[in-house]
């Protein structure tokens, strides 16, 4: 009884190290379009210009959540941008799965857009530089998440490219901005095909024992369990 009592005792003393040690937020700032703060709980600065820049910058799931149904509800004209910060925010409120999805979401609809238009036009320039560096920024902690949980990952990165296909980017067949040469729709199939086939190459390469292996590796070097995989 001794024992165990002592046992009981070291990892309860344990465990306010171990909750420090667990990455609850995601800290990003990409100018000027989102900084969070010091802590998860203080309120970030965003400015998406969307018009969800108020809600997107609370601490409530509820509020994240009525976003995400927003965006859901009209997604047409969108921007990788907002669907980033969404992305973030999600995760800080503890929707990590969502923020998976709209991380991807956001990856896959930038990528569309960059088959279709030309990317040296200023305002795609500034939307694909932003998403860009929300993907390197944020993208350590979100797949640190994600691959907590291999086939939930595949699942929703499929949803994710699923999504994206039924919900194109409406920036996409604005005859105001200028496209690559060619059919605007025939480069957004392409690019959907693409994207489809770089999706099931990577489920097969994270099947592959050797591949698991490297993984399993990677991950208990940079002690990802620890860091990702709480409940």
């Amino acid at each position: 009884m001794r024992v165990a009592l002592v046992v009981t005792a070291l990892c309860a003393a344990a465990l306010p190290a171990l909750a420090a040690y667990q990455v609850r937020f995601v800290p990003v700032r990409v100018a000027p379009y989102y900084e969070v703060g010091e802590q998860r709980a203080d309120r970030p600065r965003v400015a998406t210009h969307s018009g969800f820049d108020r809600p997107l910058a609370s601490s409530s799931p509820e509020d994240i959540a009525k976003v995400r149904d927003a965006i859901k509800a009209a997604p047409d004209s969108v921007t990788p941008i907002t669907m980033m910060v969404l992305a973030m925010r999600s995760y800080d409120v503890g929707m990590r799965d969502e923020s998976v999805f709209w991380f991807y979401a956001a990856r896959d609809r930038m990528a569309t857009a960059a088959a279709v238009l030309e990317t040296e036009y200023a305002e795609v320039h500034r939307i694909e530089a932003a998403t860009r560096a929300f993907a390197l920024r944020g993208g350590p902690t979100i797949n640190g998440y994600a691959m907590c949980d291999v086939d939930r990952y595949k699942r929703i990165r499929r949803e994710a490219l699923d999504w994206v296909e039924k919900n194109p980017y409406a920036t996409i067949f604005l005859e105001t901005i200028p496209a690559r040469p060619g059919d605007r729709r025939s480069h957004l199939a392409r690019s959907l095909r693409e994207l489809r086939a770089e999706v099931e190459e990577e489920a097969a390469a994270l099947g592959k024992p050797e591949e698991v292996a490297k993984r399993v590796a990677a991950r208990r070097e940079a002690e990802a369990e620890e860091k990702y995989c709480w409940k």
